[in-house]
């Protein structure tokens, strides 16, 4: 093939332009990405060597080698691993297949323009190069083709790249930058010594440089040091969850997982363990201290990264860690999974099973050792962890029976004795004598839940209650039925029963004026027959006229109206309307002329004050009209 000139993909012209102008906080992470990409093609290689070994050719000992050439400004990136085809060439190095490059180009244009770990996360990392480089070659070859298809690919960072057939006998790829004048520091090996033991130490195959020794003979027998075919590693070369705990230090584990995250905070949490019995791995397992953007994507391919006897197999093995500790970051390095296993084979393993099991079991120890705590430091960490992630950890009560119980007592709600930071042992533990009910309330937003109308005898005999605010909180509802031993208790649903909250004499009463006002209730009932489904008197009122519940079992309206929001069909439940018989509007409708009308304004108010929409806004405005205006 002889030289071809190519334009870029519109998705990689933007990119470049963004890399080149905006990145340059943290330069030197061009460098990490580089060599990164460097060790994932000798991890290709490797595992598509388990089937052909053939691909090996003569040279079985992987490795990345970095070297430079001060007087024609070049670095190179050299890695023996798996390397490309032309196609592969234009196809990779051309265009973004990745999702998410949209979300990335906005986040690098807007104020976070100078988060430099962002280039990693979108799988971008190649075009870092032009950071410090006005020019990008790349020589390759794919392992098995013969040594006559090998590839030139060229491009100065604009719009076009050009692809050319080369001679080259070794498989794998370099990558040559042609540095800008401005960017000479790195031609130093100290430099890019420093920043390759900074990025790269925790890799499980060598990144070597070339030794530096002293000749006494060279510069005219004055002595220098010159570079000699001698190579040298400057990593460690063992992979870090390999190593013994004792071994690696706090600041490893957080470089390793910034790294594997593309995250540039430290994580809250850390756990690193080898498991023998049934199933043998090693586990590091982080916690991240920020959500990611796409945390509520469930359908996102999430998961931690999976080796089996130190081999990359995948990044992203979903079947390691259930949906909602999708958060969740780390490796797991299996002795016993079979090195071809696929996506398909993990979900029927028995072995996998197990992993997820002790993985899920080990991440809710951390969990608990923040929120159960005594030092301060902890527990502000948990409060932490919980505004970021509590939604979806709430979604585990539903997925995962074995651990309920303990995802239970994780578990952190807003109060009306406090805005946020309840757990239910703390409710538990203030509950009044007699009380035996968890009480609930689920509402669109923290003001809404406290004041609802359905809470006002609650407040006045100082009984607390979870406001429960997270749409998510519906369907905890629906699997978390109680909590040692008290269940939980919607006070939005069926009638109020305070049992033994509330003495003789209130009972007898409420029961006195339900009887005393019937002839009202049964004119309401009549008025309101084709919109609530009952009018009854009520306890639970102190200072409004009327709330409306749904029944024990009914679809709470909450829910339904998330459904609608979410273009589903909820069942059509009909409400019941709860009146406070000792309150001066409802004591004004015996008798009035306009009953009907101040009906449904009851109605309609006690529907406004739960949160829920008007079917006919316009009849309750007329309505209100005519009963402000009236003599």
């Amino acid at each position: 093939m002889s030289k071809q000139t190519h334009s870029f993909q519109a998705e990689v012209k933007q990119i470049l332009h963004l890399v080149t102008h905006s990145l340059y906080s943290n330069k030197e992470i061009f460098l990490r990405e580089l060599v990164s990409n460097a060790s994932d093609a000798c991890d290709k290689l490797r595992y598509e060597a388990l089937d052909k070994p053939e691909l090996l050719e003569d040279a079985p000992n992987l490795d990345v080698r970095v070297f430079f050439d001060a007087e024609a400004k070049t670095l190179t990136i050299r890695d023996n691993g798996i390397g490309m085809s032309a196609e592969e060439a234009a196809a990779h190095l051309g265009t973004i297949a990745k999702s998410g490059t949209r979300e990335f180009m906005a986040k690098l244009d807007g104020e976070q323009k100078k988060d430099a770990n962002l280039i990693g996360q979108f799988g971008v990392g190649f075009y870092s190069g032009f950071i410090v480089a006005d020019r990008m070659t790349v020589e390759t070859r794919r392992a098995g083709l013969p040594a006559e298809q090998g590839v030139r690919w060229s491009s100065e960072g604009t719009g076009e790249f050009e692809l050319e057939t080369i001679t080259r006998p070794e498989r794998g790829t370099d990558v040559i930058l042609h540095l800008r004048d401005e960017e000479v520091e790195y031609l130093s090996t100290w430099k890019l010594k420093s920043i390759i033991s900074k990025y790269s130490d925790h890799l499980s195959l060598p990144v070597l440089m070339q030794q530096e020794v002293w000749d006494a003979e060279a510069n005219e027998g004055k002595g220098a040091q010159v570079k000699k075919d001698e190579w040298e590693p400057v990593n460690k070369a063992q992979a870090l969850w390999a190593r013994a705990k004792s071994e690696v230090t706090d600041a490893e584990y957080q470089e390793f997982y910034k790294q594997i995250s593309y995250d540039q905070e430290a994580p809250l949490a850390y756990t690193h363990n080898r498991v023998e019995g049934r199933s043998e791995y090693t586990q590091l397992l982080y916690i991240p201290k920020k959500a990611p953007f796409d945390l509520w994507n469930r359908d996102k391919r999430g998961g931690v990264k999976l080796y089996v006897k130190r081999v990359f197999i995948m990044d992203d093995a979903e079947a390691l860690m259930p949906t909602y500790l999708r958060f969740v970051k780390g490796v797991i390095d299996s002795a016993d999974l079979p090195l071809n296993v696929s996506r398909e084979l993990l979900q029927e393993s028995r072995d996998v099973k197990a992993i997820r099991e002790g993985c899920t079991k080990r991440v809710l120890s951390m969990l608990e050792s923040l929120a159960d705590s005594d030092s301060a430091d902890d527990k502000a960490k948990y409060a932490d962890f919980w505004k970021e992630f509590g939604g979806v950890l709430k979604e585990g009560i539903g997925e995962d029976f074995a651990n309920r119980e303990r995802l239970s007592k994780l578990y952190r709600f807003a109060s009306t004795h406090a805005d946020e930071g309840v757990s239910l042992a703390d409710y538990v533990s203030r509950m009044k004598e007699g009380q035996e009910a968890i009480y609930v309330i689920t509402a669109d937003s923290l003001a809404a839940a406290k004041s609802s109308p359905q809470l006002e005898i609650f407040k006045k005999k100082g009984i607390e209650v979870l406001l429960l605010i997270d749409r998510v909180d519906e369907w905890l509802l629906s699997h978390l039925y109680e909590f040692d031993g008290h269940p939980l208790q919607s006070v939005a649903k069926g009638a109020v029963d305070l049992g033994k909250l509330q003495d003789e004499e209130e009972k007898k009463k409420a029961e006195e004026a339900a009887e005393a006002f019937k002839p009202v209730l049964d004119k309401l009932k009549e008025a309101l027959k084709d919109r609530a489904k009952d009018v009854r008197v009520t306890t639970r009122l102190v200072d409004s006229p009327a709330c409306v519940v749904v029944e024990e079992g009914d679809m709470s309206a909450h829910l339904a109206r998330m459904l609608k929001q979410a273009g589903q069909d909820a069942p059509k439940a009909k409400p019941i309307l709860e009146i406070n018989a000792e309150h001066a509007l409802v004591k004004r409708l015996d008798g009035d002329a306009r009953f009907d009308d101040l009906a449904h304004i009851l109605f309609d108010q006690a529907l406004l004050a739960e949160g829920g929409q008007l079917e006919d806004p316009a009849a309750y405005v007329r309505r209100v009209t005519a009963l402000l205006t009236c003599d």
